[in-house]
């Protein structure tokens, strides 16, 4: 008989569900740094040693047992000190109480895997390369009474077949989260070096990479080599006009206040104050986490007077931004003809939208159409309204200093 052992492994905070909760489908997503590979791996030896599993470890191509999780897995085992339970070979691994690890590639043993048997637990890992023939067959495959289907990946594309099962339209009850390197604990500083080295020379790889958001086609991105992200000193307010946009959330959309100046043509977005489901009598304490907010004037969505009149009530020198027809694409014509947009690294929700923001793409030819698209544009549409002044004014870039004077217009 094998020893009884209590072991307390620790995991980030996301993967509780992967020990403490039963779902047919876990699905963890996200960009590099998560702790997604190496906490399911964890999960796994610690359920194969409480009682005899079954557990089919996949993915879309193996073509040696190199390509497997087996090292992953052999590897938890010995950090775990759980060696003398486990029979480690060079291409199986078993535990004493008879729970077996069985590694097979879908793409080229999709029918030998049909013919499996008593799975309890399927890990599917690099998910995002599973093609949909492989899913058809697999999800009917794992078909014990409470077996589990766990799928982990660094998201693709949008129209992936595992991305649009499993993020865009999970099945019921299913457990998905989206894990990235801020979610993980124990992320190493070596990897928070490359992190910000690639948030530094490439943003709009970064996004993918570290966030783990979908690949957008480049060309669509509306700003595109238009921006980067970096520190910068704050500029002399008594030299430097300070601008100031708000945009009010409705429901889930988020409301945003943004702060930024013009030097040398060149356009800084410096502070953000961002939040969902914020309730009217707590935006002035969110607008003042933005310094200067309560001081200077800021122009707003013009679609919540009720909004703008409330904050007025509360000391804020507020008033509604203009909009007439074509002023979102007059406002990103005004952003792009900048010649750097330069945001300051404490704005990870301005960085995030520079990166996203794009104009839509016609799925079936992949043609990029005119047309923006309405979302990732919240902190965007904060700086349209901060730039109305601007936006109607081309010229007024000439020399931004001689208008100090428009501090006092409300």
């Amino acid at each position: 008989m094998p020893k009884t052992i209590n072991i307390r492994p620790r995991f980030p905070a996301g993967f509780d569900d992967l020990l403490h909760a039963h779902a047919r489908y876990k699905t963890y997503y996200g960009g590099r740094g998560g702790g997604k590979s190496h906490s399911i791996a964890k999960a796994l030896v610690c359920l194969a040693i409480e009682k005899k599993r079954r557990i089919l470890c996949t993915r879309e191509f193996q073509a040696s047992i190199a390509d497997s999780v087996h090292r992953l897995i052999s590897d938890q085992i010995a950090l775990l000190v759980l060696d003398d339970l486990f029979d480690v070979t060079q291409t199986t691994i078993t535990c004493k109480n008879g729970s077996q690890f069985i590694f097979k590639g879908l793409a080229r043993s999709i029918q030998e895997i049909k013919s499996t048997e008593a799975i309890d637990i399927c890990w599917v890992e690099e998910a995002q390369t599973v093609s949909e023939r492989s899913w058809e067959i697999l999800v009917p495959t794992i078909r014990e009474e409470s077996s589990e289907i766990w799928i982990s990946f660094n998201p693709e594309a949008e129209a992936d077949p595992t991305y649009k099962r499993f993020v865009l339209n999970p099945p019921d009850g299913a457990i998905t989260k989206k894990i990235n390197w801020s979610d993980n604990p124990y992320f190493p500083e070596v990897l928070e070096r490359e992190r910000l080295y690639m948030l530094r020379v490439d943003p709009e790889g970064y996004d993918h990479v570290w966030e783990g958001n979908c690949r957008v086609i480049s060309d669509a991105q509306v700003f595109k080599g238009k921006f980067e992200v970096g520190v910068f000193d704050e500029p002399d307010a008594t030299k430097t006009r300070l601008y100031y946009g708000a945009d009010w959330g409705f429901s889930q959309d988020p409301t945003a206040l943004v702060r930024c100046f013009v030097v040398d043509n060149v356009l800084y977005i410096s502070h953000e104050a961002y939040g969902v489901g914020v309730e009217i009598d707590n935006l002035p304490k969110m607008f003042k986490e933005v310094p200067g907010a309560a001081d200077w004037p800021i122009k707003a969505d013009c679609a919540r007077p009720e909004t703008i009149s409330h904050m007025r009530r509360r000391g804020f020198n507020i008033s509604a931004a203009t909009k007439w027809k074509g002023s979102i694409e007059d406002g990103i014509a005004v952003m792009r003809s900048f010649e750097r947009i330069v945001i300051h690294e404490r704005c990870k929700h301005a960085a995030e939208e520079f990166r996203l923001y794009k104009y839509k793409v016609d799925r079936q030819t992949e043609e990029i159409l005119p047309v923006l698209e309405d979302k990732n544009n919240h902190v965007i549409d904060a700086l349209r309204y901060a730039l109305v002044g601007v936006i109607r004014q081309p010229n007024f870039f000439a020399d931004c200093h001689d208008i100090l004077s428009e501090m006092a217009v409300a």
